[in-house]
């Protein structure tokens, strides 16, 4: 972590080297993966999981400082957790969460709002609990998508949330600054949740990919990991949206 007396908002040099970064959601997908890719760059780990026995397999891969198991969406608990974290630290990543595709046939009010409500109350959880805890010019990463941004049956809460994600994000720079805060917009990435989501249909879909995509070939959470990676130790990065889709918005559905 920062020692103390450092200048803060100094630049920390290429790569993750040295540098504590916080995953809320670390136990599988992009999470892990960006757990990966920052340990094996040389950099410090704290880990945050729901489930307790996926969080442990991670904690054995990954070794990190500390871990924590619980349920992100609970912001009593996420409050706690950064009361108690040794700061300051690096960066803080939020993968947790998924979306909620309700179509209006099958949608009640109180289902919506608590869907809508509950990923807004993480992210600004992380924002308002953290910001003690990072340094300047550390960033907060948030995970947002793409795939909300066409209409669709079933797509209100998740369109609702693709458009919400940069504005938040965006103000949030404004008024956390030095800190930074960005947000990733992945499209379909070939990870647990997406194969829970789809189920029997997860192949015909990576067909359907490799196929029309411009890039030829599936996203997967490396690909998502890299570019949080980047965001991290890019110091100019700040209120930005960054997509991530192999050109999956350029394709007609």
């Amino acid at each position: 972590m920062t020692a103390d007396g450092e200048v803060r908002g100094t630049p920390r040099g290429p790569g993750i080297a040295d540098q504590t970064v916080v995953v809320i959601g670390a136990s599988a997908g992009i999470g892990r993966e960006t757990a990966r890719q920052v340990r094996a760059g040389g950099g410090h780990l704290v880990l945050v999981g729901r489930n307790p026995d996926r969080l442990e397999e991670a904690a054995r891969e990954l070794q990190p400082v500390a871990t924590a198991a619980f349920d992100a969406s609970d912001t009593v608990r996420l409050a706690e957790f950064f009361e108690e974290l040794p700061g300051p630290v690096d960066h803080i990543l939020l993968t947790a969460g998924k979306p909620a595709y309700m179509p209006l046939d099958e949608m009640n009010v109180d289902d919506a709002s608590r869907a809508f409500a509950q990923r807004l109350s993480m992210t600004l959880g992380v924002a308002l609990g953290s910001r003690d805890k990072v340094r300047a010019g550390g960033t907060l990463i948030f995970i947002g998508g793409t795939g909300g941004r066409r209409p669709g049956p079933g797509m209100s809460i998740v369109g609702a949330m693709t458009a919400a994600l940069p504005a938040l994000t965006a103000n949030l720079a404004l008024e956390l600054a030095p800190i930074r805060a960005n947000l990733i917009a992945p499209g379909f990435v070939d990870t647990p949740l997406s194969a829970s989501l789809l189920g029997d249909q997860l192949e015909a879909r990576r067909d359907e990919l490799r196929r029309t995509l411009p890039i030829r070939r599936v996203v997967g959470p490396e690909d998502v990991a890299a570019l949080a990676v980047h965001v991290m130790v890019n110091e100019a990065l700040t209120g930005a949206t960054f997509d991530v889709d192999g050109g999956q918005q350029l394709v007609a559905r």
